[in-house]
């Protein structure tokens, strides 16, 4: 079910609750603590502010200074790691660039974008060699897409305090450049082609194979995000941007696209992101995120009081649109509808919301999501009753968090 609105019952008693309380404050009734709030005039009003050119690149609030990308501490080297984004602090379904998640495995290199090359050759007719200038000269196309890491969480690893601890590997953006199609039409493709190498220009060369149906179909040659150029932390000035795909494999700094007829089983797909499962064996090419959701507010290290409040939260899946999110508020037992802020696009993150009155009463929420091919987001302990706990990618459990009856939100599986 998708609505655009919460329901009007809902929103008339929050205006209502607002307006007493505004009424209440106009009439003494609550001591005014701050000469800032109205009728005082506060000290911001009484002189000019900065001018225009005090920041020639616009940067946040200084007030909004704790909002940051999540490091993880305690980590030995930080040239192969990760940051997350802060899912918990964040609006809409964009995430700024500035906070978009890392994952690095030779640490940021410093591209000069004018000497820069892209090569394409193996099983086609006329290799290339491309600059930036070259590739931006082909038809360019935008299209918002969320990019998630596999390993997010791994099966081990769900005991973190946020919503950014436990799924903060996943951001959602506004990408532009050329389809991949389009450039190995160029080269011209021969029959025998089936998959294309993708190669890094880090110093970890992170090289991933790509099944020629997903280079012909919706993959895309990125140059820019949110409109601006990509950061280099995000591969300036070029990367592989594979929708729906983990984000490993849309290979950043992208130097070398080789035509194969068989994958490279380079070390990022032999020893490292393949699934171990309870029987001993493994799955090797899982490349598509599953349908997954996890409630931003209220969530872990928040706090509540008894009252209204909106459950809000993210939703994506790698297979298309989400069709419905569920969320529940008596840790499981019974499912309610989420409204989903439109847009719902595939293949990005979707905003739902839920109107909640808390009576006080500890209880576990928690949210599910449901794409449009009728895959329903599974509980952990049907997920691992499967995949068993020797694997560490593609997790896409339901995310749980307690509260309790003095309003504090923690993870529900600690």
């Amino acid at each position: 079910m998708s609505h655009d609105d919460e329901p009007p019952a809902a929103r008339r008693r929050f205006l209502a609750q607002g307006a007493a309380a505004a009424a209440a404050l106009l009439a003494g009734g609550q001591a005014r603590s701050d000469e800032a709030a109205p009728p005082g005039i506060p000290e911001w009003m009484k002189t000019p502010g900065a001018d225009v050119g005090s920041q020639t690149y616009g940067l946040p609030s200084r007030f909004e200074a704790g909002v940051i990308r999540n490091v993880p501490k305690g980590l030995p080297q930080y040239i192969s790691a990760s940051s997350r984004t802060p899912l918990q602090d964040l609006d809409g379904i964009l995430t700024p660039n500035g906070l978009f998640y890392e994952r690095h495995h030779g640490g940021i290199p410093d591209i000069d974008p004018a000497r820069h090359r892209l090569m394409i050759h193996g099983l086609v007719d006329r290799p290339l060699v491309l600059t930036m200038d070259d590739l931006r000269r082909f038809p360019s196309e935008s299209h918002i897409y969320f990019l998630e890491c596999s390993g997010n969480p791994g099966f081990e690893a769900i005991k973190g305090r946020t919503a950014s601890d436990l799924v903060g590997l996943v951001s959602c953006a506004e990408w532009t450049g050329v389809r991949l199609a389009t450039v190995l039409a160029e080269a011209g493709l021969r029959p025998e082609a089936r998959w294309v190498v993708a190669e890094g220009a880090d110093s970890a060369a992170m090289t991933r194979s790509i099944p020629i149906a997903k280079c012909l179909d919706d993959a895309l040659l990125v140059y820019s995000q949110n409109g601006e150029r990509l950061r280099p932390q995000q591969g300036y000035p070029l990367r592989v941007l594979l929708p729906g795909f983990e984000g490993n494999m849309s290979v950043k700094w992208l130097r070398r696209l080789n035509v194969t007829a068989e994958p490279a089983y380079s070390r990022e797909e032999t020893a490292k992101y393949t699934d171990l499962m309870p029987d001993g064996t493994a799955r090797q090419f899982t490349f598509v995120m599953e349908a997954k959701s996890i409630v931003t507010r209220p969530s872990g290290t928040q706090r509540i009081a008894p009252g209204f409040h909106e459950i809000t939260g993210l939703a994506w899946s790698g297979r298309g649109r989400i069709r419905d999110v569920q969320v529940s508020t008596d840790a499981g037992r019974t499912w309610q509808d989420a409204a989903l802020q439109a847009p719902v696009l595939s293949r990005a993150l979707t905003r739902f919301r839920l109107p909640w009155t808390w009576d006080g009463t500890p209880t576990t929420i928690a949210s599910r999501a449901i794409d449009e091919t009728g895959y329903v987001q599974p509980s952990f302990s049907d997920l691992t009753a499967v995949r068993g706990l020797k694997s560490f990618y593609h997790n896409n459990a339901v995310v749980p968090w307690r509260i309790a009856a003095d309003g504090e939100v923690v993870n529900g599986y600690a």
